[in-house]
């Protein structure tokens, strides 16, 4: 009786051969996809590893950048190796969720084009949010940070039109694949332009004149890198120092062309710093109401990412215990840097604890719930600073905002050290 042959060997070795590149084929896909969907470097090295050897690749060599992957892959004294380019990069939190599904319920004898067929339709599936709902998920999320920083209704109600009209029109642009960056200092000058001549407007029919420091940073809360932020930081701890690198630098890059179209803003409208208002107060209304737009805040955002339902309600929630920690130390007197830090860590050690009963990846969960901690008032200070010519002031401000944004960061870190082994001992 002759044995029953195995669909991811062949005889030959040309066979064997041709089998291994499609093999390898599939599985650079697999990562390219990764990659693109948002997903840290370290982690597309975890399911590609995980993929290859249910395929039956005996060895995998990976060497990950942000614009680009090679694959090094043996089987039975065969290897192949493969390049391929990433582009364009993208957030789509439903996707590395689903690719993360898959690898880890691959089976070995699982072959090339079983795998492609996986592929295919996960790379078919639409966007979970018609555009008209993302939209109204980030004006929602712009006007609660606007409230959240202690914006006046006026304010409040010109982020809501600027963050929904940025978001609006970045979407239309990324359909005809244009230049990231650009289209990034467009959305933001649309965004913060709708946002001054909607507050204008209501300031000459006679409400109150806003002041701007909260309103004018809230509209293109949408344009903040936080995905290649986060997961560029998590690279770094992680030892993947080239696609830590690349991604902050990408990041960065977003961050400058957000400013530039901010700055060109704020120039032409002649912005100036006013006195900060008076600290809110302790009420169990003023509780209430930061939870409600702490909670609108982190959903808004899981939309924007293209979260799943029960997903969107757990950000939500996460991003609520977390910021309301946040401002209650602030409050207290303790400083925005290591408050920041508390929250966030509390983000990250509910994710750990949150992530086994709504089976996401846990960068959905933790990045969505801590963008609402943006430090939205040093960020708009830097820029009218820079703008009337005081370098050393928006030094300052600048490098407060960043104490900030890596506190965001470590404080996620901190929390993969204390649930995760593998993060805080080397193998």
């Amino acid at each position: 009786m002759t044995e029953p042959s195995n669909p991811a060997r062949a005889s030959g070795p040309g066979e064997a051969q041709a089998t291994l590149t499609q093999a390898a084929d599939s599985l650079i896909r697999f990562g390219i996809l990764m990659l693109r969907a948002g997903d840290a470097a370290f982690r597309v090295r975890q399911w590609t590893g995980a993929v290859a050897r249910a395929i039956g690749i005996e060895a995998l060599s990976l060497q990950i950048a942000l614009g680009g992957m090679s694959l090094t892959a043996r089987r039975d004294h065969q290897h192949v190796t493969l390049v391929s380019e990433v582009a364009p990069l993208g957030i789509n939190a439903w996707r590395i969720g689903a690719l993360e599904g898959l690898a880890n319920e691959a089976k070995p004898g699982l072959t090339a084009r079983e795998l492609n067929a996986k592929l295919d339709a996960i790379e078919a599936q639409p966007p979970i949010y018609p555009l008209a709902v993302t939209v109204l998920a980030v004006s929602a999320a712009s006007g609660s940070f606007c409230y959240l920083t202690d914006g006046g209704h006026v304010e409040i109600i010109g982020a809501l039109a600027g963050g929904g009209a940025g978001q609006w029109l970045r979407s239309v642009l990324f359909r005809y694949r244009l230049n990231q960056f650009a289209v990034t200092a467009i959305a933001a000058v649309v965004a913060t332009g709708v946002y001054y001549l909607i507050t204008a407007g209501l300031a000459a029919a006679g409400l109150p004149v806003p002041r701007h420091q909260a309103g004018f940073i809230s509209s293109v809360l949408f344009l903040v890198p936080g995905f290649p932020l986060i997961a560029g930081m998590l690279d770094l701890l992680q030892h993947q120092i080239v696609g830590g690198i690349a991604r902050l630098a990408y990041a960065a890059v977003i961050l400058m062309s957000a400013a530039f179209g901010l700055c060109l803003v704020a120039a032409a409208a002649g912005l100036t710093l006013a006195p900060p208002p008076p600290p809110a107060s302790g009420e169990l209304a003023t509780l209430a109401l930061r939870a409600l737009a702490s909670f609108a805040g982190g959903c808004g955002f899981a939309i924007l990412y293209n979260s799943s339902p029960r997903t969107v309600f757990a950000v939500g929630c996460l991003a609520l215990v977390g910021n309301e920690l946040r401002l209650a130390l602030h409050d207290a007197g303790m400083a925005l840097a290591p408050a920041t830090f508390l929250g966030a860590l509390a983000v990250g050690v509910l994710a750990t604890l949150t992530r086994p009963y709504v089976h996401e990846p846990r960068i959905a969960l933790t990045v969505a719930g801590i963008i609402i901690m943006v430090p939205g008032s040093y960020t708009f200070q830097t820029i009218v600073l820079f703008n009337e010519g005081s370098v050393l002031q928006a030094m300052q401000a600048a490098t407060l905002a960043g104490f900030v944004v890596g506190a965001m960061a470590l404080g996620l870190a901190t929390a993969r050290f204390i649930s995760e082994r593998r993060w805080l001992v080397e193998s």
